[in-house]
């Protein structure tokens, strides 16, 4: 149990409180070099859709101070002062920054910038609008100190336009300008995010002297420290009160003798400039004296339900926390048109694509996410069901701007098709429930699920034969977006969506193998729910299918899975040879599709380091492919890239065969990628690179939160 006491000056009056992680599960020490996950988001009821700023924490940088950056928001810090010495940045501390816990709203870390003084800082979202640094000051010194303390807001490049100084409730006021352009995926032009915004900067105590500047940290330097033996030696800031500038800061002293302690709270405050600036100060201002540790116990609270494993590693630890942070943290409340809370890809960097709604296949988190909170988990689920279509479609996307199922053409059927996604609806339906327990949920899950399989049954098997084809907008219904050796047309996607796709005129095994896990899936929910004759009749369909899989898709000659032409059932088509080992085909172990002996044959080809078995996990693509490439150079590739929640399935596959050494060798694999990044840049990623440790895709996917998933499952003792 850690203890950190905590002083707060009001009116004169002392008053203390302590802030208490009561949970030693919970308490550890990640230095800087440590695999720790840093982004933090507010706590899901202090949350909104738009008008929300998340915050990448950055402890580890020695060239820098301990800074907060928000997505096109610039990034807030403090500079350090102690008996005149200035301590620009981490490398230079006494004691560098060791974070003790970490929850998806805040971090509590401990250093000491100057011999003689010890640190407590926390960082806490607080809402969409708010976020502060509290530091905990003592002198354990046995002698005074004088301290001097400059937060700063930082936006560079003269983009920061003052607007006054509010001497009332000691802060700035500023303006900026932020873009609906992302390199990836820009937002949604026509939805409310802001882009005309608002900065309020202040602090708990009545400053010394304020200002802002054009220059650079470096300059601002020059600025603090001041010559001791100029003639005009000025220890104030410049008061500035209008004007652009690159960053605004704070100045306080203060004079700590020994075994005294201070408490010092800064803020950043931010939203539209047409919300009322007033509510915004006074929301503050209430923050400036009230106690912390409520947040702290509601953390605690939250975290309470995870379970408790022994870890070999702290790496593997902090992994673990770390995806559930990353889970809770992409939350937010019920919003316009869905009465449940939902998710999206990645709030923090904010980017169109990933702030959009919920899809099924990143869905897949909430197999992790229910040991955290498995009413929200079934929540996130229920958004589905309350906006399903009458006739059973589950769309591509669903959420607070209802279903989005973005119609089609198909050229065979001559009409416009829906687009829905990859059906893991009902199976993850029944992982949820097998740890909330919650039998009308499951009831409801199973009407739900059963109409969408029989949509699917009757819209993805268009020619009947048993075996199932994606829609027309295969492309973003398959999952598997860009770069793919089966599905698409050309090496380098040179052609529009529609002549690249062929996903459509394929009976396609991934597909196919997902139904059968639907099928599976739904057995055994009508069996849990005392359904005998139903759950009879989804085993059957699922053994019909699965025959099928093995006498169809299933090749002798290279040992293999794979799609196949719709119209003949070759594995060519036109002039193509259909025939590319992808992780596609080891999803007949998760689907429990293989026999015994073809499981054996997968398995030896998973294992041959030329195709599957590399260095940070199991590749979208066999490495001894044409097509193969081991460089995440964007988004959505699949022509070699990790993805975890693919490589969790050929894990849970693994284990269904009795596979179990292998399986933790995978998830070693996977632990490896994912503890690769967090030691070099505290984030996740979409994709991961099989070979290489340098990675460009989009930062913070909820997807990777599966990695707690993989982790409970790897440590289950049978």
């Amino acid at each position: 149990m850690k203890r950190f006491f905590l002083i707060l000056i009001v009116s004169g009056q002392i008053l203390a409180q302590s802030l208490i992680v009561s949970d030693p599960y919970l308490v550890f020490e990640a230095k800087p070099d440590d695999a720790l996950y840093t982004t933090y988001t507010a706590a899901m009821e202090r949350s909104r859709l738009y008008g929300d700023k998340g915050y990448k924490a950055d402890y580890y940088s020695g060239h820098s101070p301990v800074n907060y950056s928000g997505d096109q928001a610039g990034r807030l810090y403090c500079v350090w002062k102690v008996d005149q010495v200035v301590i620009m940045n981490t490398g230079e501390f006494f004691e560098k920054p060791a974070v003790t816990s970490s929850f998806p709203d805040m971090m509590i870390m401990e250093y000491s910038p100057f011999r003689g003084i010890k640190v407590q800082e926390t960082f806490f979202v607080y809402s969409s609008s708010i976020a502060l640094v509290n530091l905990q000051v003592k002198n354990t010194d046995g002698i005074d100190h004088d301290i001097e303390l400059y937060p700063v807001l930082e936006m560079g490049n003269d983009s920061l336009l003052i607007k006054g100084y509010d001497k009332k409730n000691n802060g700035y006021v500023t303006e900026h300008q932020e873009s609906k352009y992302r390199l990836v995926s820009s937002l949604y032009k026509n939805q409310p995010y802001p882009t005309q915004t608002r900065d309020y900067f202040t602090a708990n105590f009545y400053p010394y002297s304020y200002g802002g500047y054009h220059k650079s940290l470096e300059d601002f330097y020059v600025t603090i420290k001041t010559d001791f033996y100029a003639e005009n030696r000025n220890d104030s800031l410049n008061q500035k009160k209008n004007g652009y500038v690159n960053f605004i800061s704070l100045h306080g002293k203060f004079s700590l003798k020994p075994d005294e302690e201070i408490n010092i709270r800064y803020f950043r405050g931010w939203q539209d400039q047409n919300e009322d600036q007033q509510k915004l100060k006074e929301d503050i201002e209430k923050l400036k004296t009230a106690p912390l540790q409520k947040y702290v116990d509601a953390n605690v609270k939250l975290f309470s339900k995870i379970p408790r494993i022994n870890f070999i590693t702290q790496d593997e630890k902090l992994v673990y926390l770390g995806s559930f942070n990353l889970a809770r943290g992409s939350f937010y409340p019920p919003a316009e048109k869905t009465n449940y809370n939902f998710y999206v890809f990645s709030r923090q960097p904010l980017w169109g694509w990933g702030h959009g709604h919920q899809v099924l296949h990143e869905s897949l988190s909430m197999l992790a996410y229910a040991y955290l909170d498995p009413q929200s988990a079934e929540g996130s689920q229920r958004v589905y069901m309350e906006q399903q279509r009458e006739d059973g479609l589950i769309a591509y996307r669903h959420g607070p701007r209802g279903l989005q199922d973005y119609p089609h053409f198909s050229k065979e059927l001559n009409k416009e098709m829906s687009t829905t996604s990859a059906p893991f609806f009902s199976w993850i339906n029944w992982e949820i429930y097998k740890v909330s327990r919650n039998k009308t949920f499951l009831r409801d899950a199973y009407r739900s699920g059963s109409n969408y399989l029989n949509w699917l049954i009757e819209n993805r098997d268009v020619d009947k034969d048993g075996l199932y084809e994606w829609g027309p907008y295969g492309i973003i219904e398959n999952v598997r977006d860009w770069y793919n050796a089966v599905f698409q047309v050309s090496a380098d996607r040179h052609l529009d969506v529609d002549k690249e796709d062929i996903s459509d005129e394929l009976d396609c095994v991934d597909l196919t193998l997902m139904m059968i896990k639907e099928m599976r899936s739904l057995a055994d929910i009508a069996g849990e729910l005392g359904m005998k004759s139903e759950s009879l009749n989804w085993k059957m369909k699922a053994e019909t299918t699965s025959g099928l899989v093995n006498e169809k898709m299933w090749d002798d000659s290279s040992k293999f899975y794979y799609s196949i032409n719709r119209k003949d059932h070759s594995f060519k088509y036109l002039t193509r040879d259909l025939r590319r080992m992808e992780i596609i085909g080891f999803l007949a172990l998760w689907a429990e599709v293989a026999t015994q002996e073809r499981a054996g044959y997968l398995i030896k080809h998973l294992l041959d380091p030329e195709k599957f078995w590399r260095k940070y996990g199991v590749p979208t693509l066999s490495a001894d492919d044409i097509w193969y490439s081991p460089y995440v150079d964007y988004c959505c590739k699949w022509n070699g890239p990790v993805w975890l929640l693919w490589d969790y399935m050929v894990f849970d596959g693994l284990k269904k065969y009795g596979y179990n050494k292998i399986a933790s060798e995978l998830a070693d694999k996977m632990v490896l990628a994912v503890t690769t990044q967090l030691k070099k840049n505290h984030n996740f990623w979409e994709s991961y690179s099989p070979d290489n440790e340098v990675l460009n895709s989009p930062p913070n996917y909820i997807w990777d939160s599966i990695m707690a998933r993989v982790l409970i499952e790897n440590y289950k003792r049978e």
